[in-house]
């Protein structure tokens, strides 16, 4: 007698898919990353080097733009960890990129703040401009559209990310105007943050 239920997990009650990442080229840092990740790491006691795993990954994205499966390997190898947990890192935190993205990555917040005051009609005027759908990259390689969970700006919602920047307050229709800015004047055409711009 077992009070264990049958689970039949080989017909459909769960499934796990893992999809391995992009190998992409071979990867290395070059000789300025390599440099500054030996300098973030020097901060920690050698035998905790892994905690600059999280630094070396920005790095990768910086330099390559993404982070394939050749560089989660030499990350592995310089960091001192398995490939298969840089590979965990890299599946777990959303600012990571594990497949080639747009020059610049529109990320609209479509958590509660940001749902209110119409973060869905801003994706849908920003699908509607570039001809993709959240997740996708434009066919110029310009732009790449997605949805994120909260970016701490709920008081200036909705917020789009571009890079590493907050466009604030940005209304369904100025979202067209927002691609054409970009295309024009580049990273100058987001807001920023109002408490950076505030303490200028």
């Amino acid at each position: 007698m077992t009070f264990h239920p049958n689970m039949p997990y080989d017909t459909g009650l769960h499934k796990s898919e893992r999809r391995l990442p992009e190998q992409g080229e071979p990867f290395a840092f070059t000789p300025e990353n390599r440099a500054r990740l030996e300098e973030i790491a020097r901060r920690y006691p050698p035998e905790r080097r892994r905690s600059a795993l999280l630094p070396a990954l920005y790095l990768v994205q910086r330099q390559q733009g993404y982070i394939s499966g050749h560089a989660m390997e030499h990350v592995a190898e310089e960091i001192g960890v398995t490939p298969a947990e840089v590979e965990d890192v890299v599946s777990y935190y959303a600012m990571f990129y594990s497949q080639p993205v747009g020059k610049y990555v529109l990320q609209v917040c479509r958590t509660l703040s940001c749902a209110l005051n119409g973060a869905e009609r801003v994706t849908e005027a920003l699908s509607a401009k570039l001809g993709i759908k959240p997740g996708e990259t434009d066919p110029t390689g310009m732009f790449t559209l997605m949805e994120v969970e909260c970016l701490g700006a709920c008081d200036r919602a909705p917020v789009v990310m571009v890079n590493d920047h907050w466009h604030e307050c940005l209304k369904p229709g100025d979202a067209a105007k927002l691609v054409d800015d970009l295309r024009a004047k580049g990273p100058d055409a987001v807001s920023g943050c109002h408490l950076c711009v505030e303490k200028k």
